[in-house]
């Protein structure tokens, strides 16, 4: 029986939620979700296409250090994108690195303010 028939959200861990929106609403382009109810907490919501991502600010987050340096080898979530080649320009501006696809596909792997480790696959190259 088909029962799961969408992904609804990603919920993030943040530790600032305005550092963060700066990354995911200011370089990537993602727009804020003002239909979503007020948390007793800090954090926002942001649409992703059908889905949504769920920024959670709390004070104490999963340290930083042991992270791989591929986010492909790493919890993450994928994003398809229109045009990859704008990304890295925006990725290199603001000086985040990133990692490309070890699958060939045009795709690269990066991190968000908090280690999180976000996938962003091209659709429909030109």
């Amino acid at each position: 029986m088909k029962n799961i028939i969408a992904l609804a959200h990603v919920s993030l861990l943040v530790a600032d939620t305005a550092r963060s929106l700066d990354f995911y609403q200011g370089l990537l382009g993602l727009e804020l979700d003002q239909a979503r109810p007020t948390m007793d907490f800090p954090g926002a919501w942001l649409i992703a296409g059908a889905a949504q991502i769920h920024l959670l600010e709390l004070p104490q987050l999963l340290p930083r250090a042991d992270l791989p340096e591929h986010g492909g080898r790493d919890r993450h979530f994928a994003l398809n994108v229109l045009d990859l080649d704008q990304i890295t320009t925006a990725l290199a501006a603001k000086g985040i690195g990133y990692t490309l696809s070890r699958s060939g596909r045009r795709a690269l792997f990066c991190r968000d303010p908090d280690g999180n480790a976000v996938e962003l696959v091209e659709v429909g190259h030109k």
